[in-house]
């Protein structure tokens, strides 16, 4: 992937609000190689979506989160991918991992409470044939999401003491 393409990416990842306009003068090139290089990145797929972070903390919003690994048997001839594609077609399933170590898929889930994910778990999850176990971690709290830190960071101003 050529130079241009790499920066406009970088930037556009920083803040997904930056027009071509902003990019092309940030890298200092003209804005129709930016306006192209974006058009032809969203063609080919490389750019799929603009989204926004929320901290959902600071919203009324009863939201469970939920990380499972997920150990499975690979299908013959299409290994992860068949029983990954089974998982990440239910519409609360919101990510969907292939690992290495002790499980082969990480799957993140969500759900209006503890119960909906259980549910989840054990009605859609636990019975596919492939899948040998499920170990279900909930979040508690996000401190940071996508190099985003969540938390009100407080400055410590306590004076450095020497020896």
């Amino acid at each position: 992937m050529e130079e241009l393409k790499l920066k406009v990416l970088e930037l556009l990842k920083e803040d997904a609000r930056r027009t071509p306009d902003l990019v092309a003068t940030m890298l200092g090139v003209d804005v129709e190689e930016v306006r192209r290089a974006i058009k032809e990145m969203e063609a080919e797929h490389i750019i799929v979506k603009y989204a926004t972070v929320v901290n959902w903390s600071k919203v009324d919003d009863e939201k469970v989160t939920a990380l499972i690994e997920v150990q499975i048997t690979p299908e013959r001839g299409r290994g992860f991918d068949a029983i990954a594609e089974r998982i990440y077609l239910h519409p609360e399933v919101k990510s969907v991992y292939l690992m290495s170590g002790a499980y082969d898929l990480l799957v993140e889930v969500e759900g209006k409470n503890l119960k909906e994910v259980a549910s989840f778990v054990s009605s859609k999850l636990s019975p596919i044939e492939s899948v040998l176990s499920t170990k279900t971690h909930f979040i508690l709290k996000k401190y940071k999401q996508d190099g985003i830190i969540f938390e009100d960071h407080v400055e410590d101003f306590r004076m450095h003491i020497s020896p």
